[in-house]
């Protein structure tokens, strides 16, 4: 079969590599229909790393994707060959403290689709997924959708842990995928206005269009004292979604006392540094968000009932063969890119 592999740092070569082979009792083989290009999978493109995470080459990354069964194994039970899928991409063990616990996202053993030292990721033909990590769609859902029913899972899993009260006054700092993931997850579980920056405006009138009551770019304004002015009671809540320091001091300004502001941005450097003052004088809680934690279930069910409406986050196509032009579009913020999808077909 032919895979899309990293080579080297902005290098990605397609290769003929061996199949994956026929599934084992409780997996699936896979036939890829589509891929988002995510941001962590650009991290691994222009760096080779996320922190501890370094690519040895050659490697496929991607981990957002919907596919086709083709085959599976003798004691799936939930999907046969020829249902249409999504996918979490997170492969747990299901035994240790972790998983045990409720939680299988930080499982000690964890497998992950494009991840460096776990699992090869799914820019490839085909695919052999555990049978308990994929999700049968309806005929009515389109690839594009059950594929980015995984950025939506982060979005929808970050916004419960914020524990969000109906009616709360939100910030989102960095619209990318997963800051549309956060605003439509949070809309949709009662959340009040929606405040949102980002430096592409492209992005800022999506956010607009999905929701947001108002937008700013911190590139040409101060975003806390436009924000403020809107909202001088400060917000409940701020969602860090791009991974910059600024963003996180900007998110400790809005704050109200006692709100909280939720990390999920992947930085490039390896240390936050935290506004002592601020945070202490407001008793600020900060928590950091880990991925989706059992939630794509619950995104393609949002998505089924109509509930959320994702189709505004896909601005960019791109065949399998051009992949290298999708990953070099995002990594430079071209052309107001939110999410730029791989088709197979």
């Amino acid at each position: 079969m032919k895979a899309m592999k990293l080579t080297g740092i902005r290098r990605m070569e397609m290769m003929e590599v061996p199949g994956p082979g026929i599934p084992k009792e409780d997996e699936v083989l896979i036939r890829m229909k589509t891929v988002g290009v995510c941001g962590s999978d650009i991290h691994y493109y222009v760096s080779g790393r996320i922190g501890s995470q370094v690519v040895q080459y050659p490697f496929a990354v991607g981990h957002e994707g919907s596919g086709r069964v083709e085959a599976a194994g003798e004691r799936v039970r939930h999907l046969k060959p020829g249902d249409r899928i999504a996918f979490d991409p997170a492969m747990p063990c299901g035994a240790c403290d972790q998983c045990l616990a409720g939680r299988p996202h930080t499982c000690r053993k964890l497998r992950f689709l494009g991840c460096p030292g776990q699992a090869e990721g799914c820019l490839s033909e085909y695919i052999v997924m555990p049978a308990g990590s994929c999700f049968r769609i309806p005929d009515t859902m389109t690839y594009d959708q059950a594929a980015i029913s995984e950025p939506l899972s982060i979005g929808l899993y970050a916004v419960r842990q914020s524990v969000l009260m109906r009616g709360a006054t939100v910030g989102i700092l960095g619209f990318g995928p997963i800051g549309m993931s956060v605003l439509l997850s949070a809309l949709a579980l009662g959340a009040g206005r929606i405040y949102v920056t980002d430096k592409i405006d492209e992005r800022l009138q999506i956010a607009e269009a999905s929701g947001a009551i108002l937008t700013a770019n911190p590139l040409r304004e101060d975003v806390v004292k436009k924000i403020s002015r809107e909202v001088p009671e400060s917000l409940d809540v701020v969602f860090e979604c791009c991974g910059q320091q600024d963003a996180l001091e900007n998110g400790v300004d809005l704050l109200k006392p006692g709100g909280k502001l939720m990390i999920i941005g992947i930085p490039e450097f390896e240390r936050w540094s935290v506004p002592v003052d601020a945070t202490r004088h407001k008793e600020v809680t900060i928590r950091n968000v880990r991925r989706q934690n059992g939630e794509v279930q619950p995104s393609l069910d949002m998505l089924d009932r109509g509930e959320v409406r994702v189709d505004r986050m896909v601005t960019h196509r791109f065949p399998f063969a051009e992949t290298k032009k999708a990953f070099d579009l995002v990594a430079a913020y071209e052309d107001g890119v939110m999410k730029a999808m791989i088709d197979f077909d």
